[in-house]
């Protein structure tokens, strides 16, 4: 067992090569833009009734007349990529960032939404093509696993067990679902990684807060043939995924935000800055009114990259220090959700994190 703080030492993020504009879906499918109020967005995001019942359909309704719901840009698997060359993308930017070799590290955990292979898990498979020796194992809060993740990586560095864990999450959502369904007009592909470490003994975790968000069944797997009758893997949203946004979200959102603060020991009135889970174009506005903080105390980087799913928490803290909104002993929450999967949140004191390449050109 350390004295000394435990927590994350670099990052880095991934992209795809193909960006989505929204004229792609409406030069390619204008019947069915036409339908799409009636269509699976829509139906995922829009109120319960007649009028907002709540702060997050509050929130949503300046979004309601556009059929992307604030979507602007996506970016969907090209080519030759597949989340596998995502993770070792970020994985190998993260390991540089940090001027490490892989055999510094001693362990690694992966959280693949989803693998290549869906029963396996993509931990075995990256780090063999990293060239990884050590132990390498699938972690599983569906698209909350990030700070999950990084309670457990800080959990076995803060024992001793192990020295430096390389933390690899990524989200090939648009790959799972089919383009004719209008929910893959908000989602994205992605991976981000982290290395975590002993830090300064004032810096790192100090608190997290995790439920379970299994009363909600969120999406089904269905198998289904391409075109040239090879097995594939669709996803479907689910009736119960509105329940999920529109009634579920403040109180899992408050639970783990309040939580997390209570077990650090501090108020939310002492975090510097919020990183909220933006599945949605209003997410940042919706955690800030529900926590009673000002917009200005989070970032809201949705139009970039669309709803990728675990890697909004790694790209949000990324970007986050990229623009200098969070700065070295910064106390920084960190908040994850995912239906059928966890709700979480971590609060942690910032260290001096070294940030992988830009990955996508006009943020600055």
């Amino acid at each position: 067992m350390t004295d000394r703080g435990v927590g994350i030492q670099a990052i880095a993020v991934s992209f795809p090569s193909i960006r989505r504009t929204n004229d792609y879906y409406r030069e390619k499918y204008p019947e069915l833009l036409e339908k799409s109020e009636q269509k699976g967005l829509a139906r995922f995001f829009s109120p319960s009734s007649s009028a907002p019942s709540n702060v997050f359909e509050e929130e949503m309704i300046p979004y309601l007349s556009d059929p992307f719901r604030g979507t602007v840009d996506r970016w969907v698997l090209g080519e030759g990529e597949s989340s596998l060359t995502l993770e070792y993308q970020a994985a190998t930017e993260a390991l540089t960032a940090a001027q490490l070799a892989i055999a510094e590290v001693d362990l690694m955990l992966v959280a693949s939404v989803w693998p290549e292979q869906i029963i396996l898990g993509n931990a075995t498979f990256l780090a063999n093509r990293l060239g990884f020796k050590g132990a390498a194992w699938n972690i599983n809060g569906g698209t909350g696993s990030t700070p999950v993740a990084l309670q457990t990586a800080c959990a076995l560095v803060q024992t001793g067990q192990y020295r430096r864990v390389l933390v690899v999450v990524s989200s090939t959502y648009a790959h799972f679902f089919d383009e004719t369904d209008t929910i893959s007009w908000s989602l994205s592909d992605g991976s981000g990684a982290f290395v975590v470490s002993l830090l300064e003994s004032s810096q790192g975790i100090l608190g997290t807060k995790v439920v379970h968000t299994g009363e909600i069944d969120v999406v089904s797997a269905k198998p289904v043939k391409d075109s040239h009758g090879n097995p594939q893997v669709r996803m479907r949203i689910s009736n119960e995924a509105n329940k999920l946004a529109n009634v579920a979200s403040a109180e899992l959102l408050k639970t783990c935000c309040e939580g997390a603060a209570e077990a650090a020991g501090v108020s939310l009135d002492q975090i510097d800055f919020f990183l909220f889970h933006t599945l949605s174009a209003w997410f940042a506005r919706f955690g800030a009114r529900v926590l009673g903080i000002s917009c200005d105390r989070t970032i809201n980087l949705y139009p970039h990259y669309a709803n990728c799913g675990p890697v909004l928490t790694v790209a949000n803290l990324y970007y986050a220090a990229q623009l200098e909104k969070i700065k070295e002993n910064d106390l920084v929450l960190v908040y994850g959700m995912g239906g059928a999967g966890v709700a979480a949140a971590n609060v942690m004191r910032w260290g001096k994190v070294a940030l992988g390449s830009n990955p996508l050109p006009g943020i600055n």
